[in-house]
């Protein structure tokens, strides 16, 4: 653990639990991310594709003030990783999924609080070329059984995090022209609706929040930002229990931190279960 964390008398019953993919956590920092999530005061902030070892890190990423910080990096350097960051001291803190190969690339941190369990995880982008996605569905085929332990310990969970998959053809404004593209092919879209119908496991903010035009994610090419042209990526997905406390969602799009956007998401629970 790094950084400080509350006592358990001081708990909240309502959490505010913060997802980005950074893009980049050194390249966000100085965008004013810290700065930003100092503001916001979420209870757990998670964060994705990291780009960096732990000694790349700065005082103010390696331990931001009123924090536990956590963080599980990729062998390779400049690529991948995920953090959590809290303000209560969780019980215990798992790093991978014990898969080696998506261990070796630092894609899964899971941080328990009494009975809820909220992970940051960063699916693999199948989009450079056919070995990423490749990569990609071996991720998927050996996270499913993860989800699937997961969902059956009993424990409710918030997985938050980039999955790099649209759900559906409200969750990216060019569905028709994509749908032969990864992030919207039709193996992923299907294995999300298994994480949903079969696993059971909530998509929390399309719980709260059935409009279109809702994205996460923008390209950085062709205006895609200013059009709008974007993808919903960025997820909390929930074990039903805890997401039917969920209670207020957003999107945070008033300043960019990286190509993604900050999805907050507030729930009506004490993190000691």
């Amino acid at each position: 653990m790094v950084g400080g964390a509350r006592r358990r008398f001081e708990l909240p019953f309502r959490v505010k639990v913060l997802t980005l993919n950074v893009n980049g956590i050194r390249s966000a920092a100085k965008k004013g991310l810290y700065r930003w999530l100092q503001a916001q005061r979420a209870d757990v902030v998670c964060l994705q594709e990291l780009k960096a070892q732990e000694s790349d890190l700065d005082e103010t990423m390696r331990a931001p003030k009123g924090y536990a910080a956590y963080f599980s990096v990729a062998q390779k350097k400049g690529y991948s990783g995920v953090a959590l960051y809290s303000r209560y001291a969780p019980d215990k803190i798992v790093k991978g999924f014990g898969v080696r190969e998506f261990d070796a690339e630092g894609r899964y941190l899971e941080a328990r609080f009494g009975n809820l369990s909220v992970v940051s995880v960063y699916l693999p982008s199948g989009s450079s070329g056919p070995h990423r996605q490749d990569s990609k569905f071996r991720f998927l085929e050996a996270f499913l059984p993860k989800l699937r332990k997961l969902k059956a310990s009993g424990r409710e969970v918030i997985l938050c995090g980039d999955w790099n998959i649209a759900h559906q053809q409200i969750d990216l404004r060019n569905w028709r022209s994509n749908q032969k593209n990864s992030g919207f092919l039709p193996e992923e879209r299907a294995w999300l609706t298994q994480v949903i119908e079969q696993v059971d496991f909530v998509d929390v903010f399309r719980r709260l929040n059935a409009k279109s035009e809702q994205y996460t994610w923008w390209s950085n090419r062709g205006q895609a930002w200013a059009k709008n042209v974007g993808w919903r990526i960025d997820y909390q997905f929930a074990t039903p229990g805890v997401a039917q406390t969920a209670r207020r969602e957003s999107i945070y799009k008033k300043k960019r931190f990286s190509d993604h956007a900050p999805l907050i998401i507030e729930y009506e629970w004490k993190l000691d279960g």
